[in-house]
């Protein structure tokens, strides 16, 4: 069963608040105080945690950021609740880490709808390789990064490893991107499938080193019972094969691609629709430097569109105009290019997509092949899309100066009148898209 930790100084909001989540059918524990929460959460490793602001000792505020410095609370779903309406108290409970914050007295119906869209986002058990069924699409981050990997204190929340994402839907393994997040996620399908088949399909972006520098640390590259198809469009120098050797060659790496004992398979795409099983890929040229695309999946569940490095050409081509830069294109091109990519991502239920700019540093990176925030928040809302998971951040942006700009999309959407869903993508977050009764 899956576990709520409340800490709670006030006994009756504690009791009506566990008795309402155990309806819900959810564990409830409860502690008192910021001191006892924190070595119930230690102990217990609850799913989601509810806190009050406002408690002698540990304040909310403590709490949550003596949580979020322990790798083991990065996934944990933290709710502060607090009687106060300040919106400085709000941001300053989701830069110490809350991913909610609710006023009191909060109606058990709104934490019914927090609690249930935490339910299918918080560490969901994913389904098997082999399972068919279609009852979801999950997703996981393994890495969030771009341009280079970045461990370290301030990136502890959303990571600091390259491009990786794994998706299972409908009997299928698709990883998108080969970044260094692949290594830990390789060393999870190990431990999860041991000496079982592996079959796996990893789509490549581009071969940009932070979308592949991952693959030579790949554990089911050195399992044979693993099976590995790799997708993607061929250089312009050279081939995909060509590429992906080249940086496990010596003096680069002691083992060479041709000696992997899996069973190994690159594929250079030339069609821009195919299909893994059930699930249907379509891809779309990027707006980024070289031979870029993004993809869309279209599983049972609904449809997820991955586009970790692309720069809105609209923008673009007004930035540069306005600073009386030659322009590359037309605004009328650019306009149609936008359409376009628009029309290819409507409606999808999850798009993942490069945000690595605020406003201000975009126009210092114009013609770099990544996205402005404002202007991503923009394209989805015209899109239609259910969730945006801001992706590709920048490597110079701590966890706080994230917060930042995931606070930014969201007043975006809030300004826009729109029902945009916006996180920033961070590194062990599943997302959950449960089974649609209707027919894709």
């Amino acid at each position: 069963m899956r576990r709520v930790l409340i800490i709670e100084d006030d006994a009756d909001q504690r009791e009506i608040l566990a008795e309402f989540i155990r309806e819900c059918g959810w564990e409830a524990l409860l502690a008192a105080d910021g001191e006892s929460g924190l070595r119930t959460a230690q102990a217990a490793m609850p799913q989601v945690i509810f806190c009050d602001l406002l408690m002698h000792g540990l304040n909310g505020f403590q709490v949550c950021r003596s949580l979020r410095s322990d790798p083991a609370f990065r996934n944990t779903l933290i709710v502060v609740t607090s009687g106060r309406v300040f919106e400085a108290d709000r941001l300053a409970a989701i830069e110490s880490g809350a991913d909610e914050y609710l006023q009191k007295p909060v109606p058990l119906d709104q934490i019914r709808e927090v609690l249930g869209r935490i339910a299918e986002s918080a560490s969901p058990a994913p389904p098997a390789a082999d399972d068919s069924s279609g009852i979801t699409t999950m997703i996981r981050f393994w890495g969030v990064r771009g341009s280079i990997p970045t461990p370290g204190p301030g990136t502890v929340h959303f990571g600091g490893n390259t491009s990786c994402v794994e998706v299972r839907a409908d009997g299928q393994i698709i990883i998108l991107d080969a970044g260094t997040g692949l290594r830990a996620l390789g060393r999870h399908l190990v431990e999860e499938f041991k000496d079982t088949s592996l079959p796996l399909n990893l789509l490549l972006s581009h071969t940009h080193w932070d979308h592949i520098q991952g693959l030579p640390y790949f554990a089911p590259l050195y399992r044979p019972h693993a099976h590995l198809r790799v997708f993607g469009y061929e250089g312009a120098r050279s081939s995909l094969s060509t590429v992906l050797s080249s940086q496990m060659e010596s003096p680069f790496f002691p083992v060479g691609l041709q000696d992997v004992p899996s069973h190994f398979e690159i594929e250079e795409l030339r069609q821009m629709k195919f299909n893994l099983g059930r699930v249907q890929v379509d891809s779309w040229f990027a707006n980024h430097p070289g031979i870029c695309v993004g993809y869309r999946l279209t599983t049972t569940a609904g449809k997820v569109a991955f586009f970790p490095d692309n720069e809105p050409p609209t923008r673009q081509q007004q930035v540069r105009a306005a600073a009386g830069l030659p322009e590359e294109y037309s605004a009328a091109y650019a306009q149609s290019e936008e359409a376009r990519l628009i029309g290819f991502l409507k409606g999808v239920d999850v798009l993942i997509m490069d945000a690595q700019y605020t406003p201000e540093e975009y126009t210092l990176h114009v013609g770099w092949g990544h996205g402005c925030v404002d202007d991503v928040v923009k394209l989805a809302l015209a899109a239609e899309v259910g969730h945006l998971f801001l992706f590709h951040h920048d490597p110079d942006h701590h966890d706080d100066t994230l917060r930042e700009i995931e606070a930014r999309a969201r007043h975006l959407v809030k300004d826009a009148g729109g029902r945009l869903e916006v996180q920033a993508a961070r590194e062990g977050f599943q997302f959950v898209l449960p089974c649609r009764t209707a027919a894709r």
